[in-house]
């Protein structure tokens, strides 16, 4: 997804354009979603259910900040109804607890975005991380809800993600209704009780631990993406990557490929369809009309109890601990965020596709076993 022509790089997307703003521990955050089709009925009650499976404090496995997430529609929606101008929307921070981040006043924290923002910018602000937040999240999932609705009434299309591995435990299962029903969203019932023994005990030792988030989308009808610098793996790869503590994408078979054969990774076509799916679903950057499949490895978070050896603003050496309330593994609420990316870059490229080669599909001939676009 190639960003919109803003040199700060707060927007992107094409023709579906989103530009977020605010920090973690500012008065509120925001969005504005520019090139939503009029006519969608969206409602505020409608953002409810992806920000509480994004949201903070709604277990004892996740950092115990606790945000209302209200969104207010300020413009763009008449009537229930989206009309077609700029959709703002805007959620206000009310339990930002800023006397934490006191001693990081004059301390970068290693692995976090501190010293990199100050060498940038000049100015820092310290609390919380401001835009390097998780918090600035919760606005590509309410975008997103925007998106996920149009897509699935549009298309029929489905994006759904859920955590493939938290440190080494991998799902010895995977059953697609249990996802919903823990809050891991975790594909194996039976884990659940061992996933939480696991995170109480590395919030115990006061360290964290990295994870690995699936995301499928079903339902893409073949055709979208454009060659060469338009390819809808590669802005999926640039949207996944732009997601606070990840560190690797991968499309399909992803790194997996490597070890394969080209008789084992090319997907066979039949009369039936394909036989594999080790492309993701996109081929030369444009879909196949299989699944899309996304992956993304997140850091272990950096914000921990554990000193650390560091630097402050004078050079000097010094020891950090990090204080407040932190995830021991960002990777449990990284769900509703990696579908919302996927989601978000979805919608874009379905209005891309449609300006350009819309009326395609009433004289291209059909290949037996093809999705209809």
């Amino acid at each position: 997804m190639e960003a919109a022509d803003h040199v700060s790089s707060n927007s992107f997307g094409k023709l579906f354009t989103v530009t977020t703003f605010g920090e973690s521990h500012g008065p509120a955050i925001g969005c504005v979603i520019d090139g939503c089709p009029p006519g969608l009925s969206i409602a505020p009650e409608a953002f409810r259910t992806d920000l509480d499976r994004r949201a903070t404090g709604k277990s004892r496995y996740t950092s115990q900040r606790r945000e209302a997430d209200d969104v207010e529609i300020v413009s763009g929606v008449f009537e229930g109804k989206t009309t077609g101008t700029p959709i703002a929307l805007l959620i206000r921070n009310t339990d930002a607890r800023s006397k934490d981040y006191d001693d990081l006043v004059d301390t970068f924290r290693p692995g976090h975005a501190d010293y990199t923002y100050l060498q940038k910018y000049g100015i820092r602000d310290h609390r919380g991380s401001g835009r390097a937040s998780a918090r600035e999240t919760a606005m590509r999932v309410a975008a997103a809800v925007v998106a996920k609705q149009w897509l699935a009434e549009t298309y029929g299309i489905r994006v759904r993600g859920h955590l493939a591995q938290i440190g080494d435990v991998v799902p010895r299962a995977f059953d697609r209704d249990a996802i919903e029903r823990n809050p891991f969203f975790w594909p194996d019932a039976a884990m659940v009780p061992e996933l939480e023994s696991y995170i109480m005990a590395l919030r115990k030792s006061g360290d964290s631990v990295g994870a690995r988030v699936t995301v499928v989308a079903d339902g893409v009808p073949p055709g979208w993406g454009e060659p060469v610098y338009g390819k809808l793996d590669g802005d999926l790869a640039a949207a996944l990557m732009s997601i606070n503590a990840v560190k690797g994408v991968e499309i399909g078979a992803g790194f997996a490929s490597v070890a394969q054969k080209g008789s084992e990774h090319r997907d066979e076509m039949t009369r039936e369809g394909f036989l594999s799916n080790n492309a993701g679903g996109i081929l030369g950057g444009i879909s196949s009309g299989q699944p899309i499949v996304a992956s993304i490895a997140l850091k272990p978070t950096s914000s921990i109890l554990i000193p650390g050896r560091t630097l402050n603003l004078a050079g000097e050496e010094t020891e950090v601990v990090t204080k407040g309330r932190h995830d021991p593994c960002v990777g449990i609420r990284a769900t509703p965020i990696a579908e919302a990316m996927v989601a978000l870059v979805l919608m874009d490229h379905a209005l891309r596709h449609r300006a350009q080669c819309g009326d395609v599909g009433k004289v291209q001939p059909r290949i037996p076993g093809e999705r209809k676009r």
